[in-house]
């Protein structure tokens, strides 16, 4: 019986023997697609090769990619835990032609790799086609698949798209049979039914068209093949398992969790799903915590933490209610970390951040569990039946409840879940989400711009360019409209075929500059970068008039560049340093690179203390003055890996890549500009640290000039400190701590001073009190106080045991401050609230609090005589009512 890891070295070796390149897993964030959250299937970063905007070495390809189905039409997180085939993480093997092979070549390859390599009994296999696919089901008959084995689905089952847009096809699909036992019993249960007998194993699309925005489909380039295959799936069936989970992939996993929870290890009922869920998603909590996805409440963030959540609540079923799933990493890592070293170099980080979004879920239960309970309340004592889901929402949505647990206390109390109500609540939020996830794909690329990828002259350092207008745009209504001419004055965006100006990306700025012609000048405000590579140049004309196919000679700020290129080479520094001081879990997760300024993102589990963030820069100045040389240089990707190059966040690499190695001990992929020697930056400063979400850290830092100035002024700020003390400037600090402690005396004996004003300010408060027969009644303007004085006194009131009702005041001229206290013998006749609402409202204020005590606020001074002497008639009302 092969192991997981042997069935995945076994099909990519086959693949590699027939002339397929071997392709590295993307990331589980696409780079090139932003209509997806995750990478769904193996052939998404090949998706532009399908569409024919890249240009790939080879023609054939194969990978293990590691995938994720949460969100969108490939959702597969509600199936999670209830099916024995449903999984949100799997890794999906597949073989891709990219117009070299097409259909008979594939399913050759399909049927040989089942059959002779694989071992899958041929009386086991089903093959499906596309109903209108004549040409697959006689292939598929030719290679020996018996013809009462091949079914024909609709376009619903074997029409295979990736969205709504993009590549798609007809496909052919390889069922494996689990028997009748599996099925559902029926006399027409056959593969495309929903029953677990016929598990579909192996994918063959045969790329044929590009389906666009209006849902038109153009032919492709070539056709193409794209295969994806489930390991998951492959091994249960290779190892005689009737479900996934059952493989080597889940065991290990659910030992681990059998051991924590003392349950032991079941497929049936509650605990059942509870196994099969948990043993999921732990998969998927380490794979998109290692490829840099942290918690957070939007976009992909909010995924894990749902996941998180989901699985923590699954838990519950067995008898686990503190955090558990952070000790299940290290089974996951243990079982899949030689595949993917990712995990290991990050498992401290890993565990670390599952176990603090764990802590902090029982927060948000603790938190929103009794809002849930109150609505529950108000709706059985209205008569009601059902909880509203709008309402329900709101807690799923601010707090991350889980809605099965609603459900669960709907029940208990004899209710309902309004699941329309929730549903539409939900919608609208996915309508809001997809709203703010659509970013610049094909179809917000001009129609005139897409023949036109401009290339960026690396080459031209320090120097100028000539080259003619290519388009030109202006804004009509707001809208960008073509133009063939702009005078002094209008705001511009030039397309050139070729531009030294940078292109803002990867975390770095634009460039800035001039276009001159010998009449006009346009300044370069900024360049945008589409996604298929035409730069914008967005500026505009000062003088002249410029029109389309005029020569226009590009001057760069290329002492703003310099002050770039210092700080985008400091951050590469920084990110060696942080993972040399910190751990080499740290990941870089976004970055701006400005003039003499940056900002850099990374994964750490916990602030760094002031000692780790001294080391830190200092490590990075050390770096400075050894004025290592900088190394560009292309390569294949792989080699690069090879070599140790770190890979920046959401960047897009193909096979051919930019290294930039500095000193050797920095080696990145990075498409950016850079400095020559690191001696270049001159000076690195840190200026601050912080968090901005679960797991993710920010550093703030100024380089070169702007570092120098930083150094300057707080030397100019120290000088002046030793002039205004009268001491050297070395002795700042202890002349400081000297006038501190001093202050520190001086404060215990002024508070000292104050206890004893009290004490003879209560003293004639009480002589002073009125009697109203029933009670007394104390109020008094104490003056120009702050409100923890007017505290004191009430309190120091009743320690000394006076028994009525205060109404104490203080006022700075500008504002009132009211406070009423109550003594206990009276807090069932008299209200602190009632009382302090009264009189405040005659200083223009209003308050509120206990029965015992109240506070207020007023912004009419003058009027506060008149409201102290309100009181009485407040409090003798009171009293008469009762």
């Amino acid at each position: 019986m092969k192991t997981a890891h042997e069935l995945r070295d076994l099909f990519l070796r086959y693949f590699s023997e027939r002339e397929h390149r071997l392709v590295r897993s993307a990331p589980l964030i696409p780079a090139t697609d932003p209509t997806l959250l995750f990478t769904i299937a193996g052939m998404v970063p090949f998706k532009d090769v399908f569409l024919g905007k890249d240009k790939r070495a080879y023609t054939r390809a194969t990978s293990c990619q590691k995938c994720l189905r949460v969100s969108g039409k490939h959702n597969d997180l509600e199936q999670v835990g209830y099916t024995l085939r449903h999984s949100t993480f799997f890794e999906m093997l597949g073989n891709f032609s990219f117009g070299d092979y097409f259909k008979e070549k594939a399913i050759e390859f399909g049927w040989e790799f089942m059959v002779e390599f694989a071992g899958v009994p041929v009386d086991r296999m089903w093959v499906s086609v596309y109903e209108e696919d004549d040409e697959a089901r006689r292939l598929w008959e030719k290679i020996g698949m018996n013809p009462d084995r091949i079914v024909g689905l609709g376009k619903d089952d074997n029409f295979w798209a990736m969205g709504d847009v993009g590549p798609c096809g007809p496909c052919s699909e390889m069922f494996f049979d689990f028997g009748e036992e599996a099925g559902c019993g029926k006399p027409d249960c056959a593969p495309g039914c929903d029953c677990d007998r016929f598990t579909e194993i192996w994918n063959h699309v045969f790329m044929q068209y590009n389906r666009d925005a209006n849902g038109t489909l153009n032919p492709l380039p070539a056709p193409s093949v794209d295969t994806g295959m489930g390991l998951e799936r492959l091994a249960c069936v290779c190892q005689g398992k009737s479900s996934i989970f059952e493989c080597d992939l889940f065991t290990s996993i659910q030992r681990g969790l059998s051991e924590l929870s003392g349950v032991p290890i079941t497929g049936k009922g509650q605990e059942g799903i509870a196994f099969r869920a948990i043993s999921d998603h732990i998969r998927s909590h380490c794979f998109l915590l290692a490829d840099g996805i942290m918690p957070s409440n939007e976009g992909r963030g909010y995924v894990l933490r749902r996941l998180i959540r989901r699985a923590n609540r699954f838990g519950q079923n067995l008898n686990l209610h503190d955090p558990f799933l952070y000790k299940l990493a290290g089974e996951v890592i243990s079982q899949m970390g030689d595949a993917y070293p990712e995990l290991k170099t990050q498992q401290e980080m890993i565990t670390r951040v599952i176990k603090s979004e764990e802590e902090r879920f029982h927060n948000t239960l603790n938190r929103a569990l009794p809002l849930v309970m109150e609505h529950v309340e108000e709706v059985k004592q209205a008569g009601g039946t059902a909880l509203d889901g709008e309402k329900v929402f709101s807690f799923y949505d601010t707090f991350g409840f889980p809605i099965d647990l609603v459900r669960d206390i709907a029940k208990e109390n004899g209710l309902v879940l309004d699941e329309a109500g929730f549903s539409a609540a939900m919608t609208k939020q996915k309508e809001r989400a997809r709203a703010a996830m659509k970013a610049a794909g094909d179809e917000h690329i001009p129609d005139e711009l897409k023949g036109i990828c401009t290339r960026f002259r690396r080459d031209i350092e320090c120097g100028e360019l000539t080259l003619p207008i290519a388009l030109l745009y202006g804004q009509d209504n707001g809208r960008r409209s073509t133009i063939e001419s702009a005078s002094k004055g209008t705001e511009v965006e030039i397309v050139l075929d070729e531009s030294p100006f940078y292109a803002e990306s990867g975390g770095q700025v634009s460039d800035t500059g001039y276009m001159r012609t010998e009449k006009a000048a346009v300044r370069v405000k900024s360049v945008e970068k589409f996604a298929h590579g035409a730069f914008l140049h967005r500026g505009i004309v000062e003088t002249g008039t410029i029109s389309v196919g005029d020569y226009v000679t590009c001057e760069v700020d290329w002492i703003r560049r310099a002050a770039i290129e210092r700080s985008h080479s400091a951050t590469h520094l920084l990110h060696n340093a942080l993972r040399s001081i910190l751990g080499e879990h740290v990941k870089q997760s976004g970055s701006l690179v400005e003039p003499d300024r940056l900002r850099f993102d990374f994964t750490h589990f916990g602030p760094p203390s002031e000692r780790e963030i001294s080391m830190i820069e200092s490590l990075v100045n050390e770096r400075i003055r050894e004025d290592s040389e900088v190394i560009t240089s292309e390569m294949a990707f792989e080699e690069a890996v090879d070599q140790g190059a770190l890979a920046f966040f959401g960047e897009k690499y193909g096979d051919r890549v930019r290294m930039v190695n500095a000193g050797g001990f920095s080696k990145e992929l990075c498409g950016g500009t850079h400095i020559d020697r690191t001696g270049e930056i001159g000076l690195f400063r840190i200026l601050s640290t912080g968090s901005i979400s679960a797991g993710v850290r920010r550093m703030e830092a100024l380089t070169g000039e702007k570092a120098l100035e930083y150094d300057n002024h707080k030397l100019g700020l120290l000088k002046d400190l030793g002039e205004l003390l009268k001491s050297p400037q070395e002795s700042v600090i202890e002349r400081v701590t000297l006038l501190l402690e001093e202050a520190k005396a001086l404060r215990h004996e002024c508070d000292r001073l104050k206890d004893l004003s009290i004490n003879k300010r209560v003293l004639d408060l009480i002589n002073g009190a009125e009697d109203l027969g029933e009670t007394r009644l104390i109020a008094a303007n104490l003056g120009d106080e702050r409100v923890d004085f007017l505290r004191k006194v009430s309190d120091r009131l009743k320690e000394d045991g006076f028994s009525g009702v205060s109404v104490l005041a203080a006022s700075d001229g500008k504002k009132v401050i009211l406070i009423c206290s109550v003594s206990e013998d009276l807090t069932n006749r008299l209200d602190a609230g009632h009382i302090i609402r009264e009189v405040s409202a005659k200083v223009g204020g209003s308050g509120g609090g206990r029965k015992d005590f109240a506070q207020a606020g007023g912004s009419r001074p003058e009027q506060l005589d008149e409201a102290l002497s309100h009181a009485k008639d407040v409090v003798q009302n009171l009293l008469a009512k009762k």
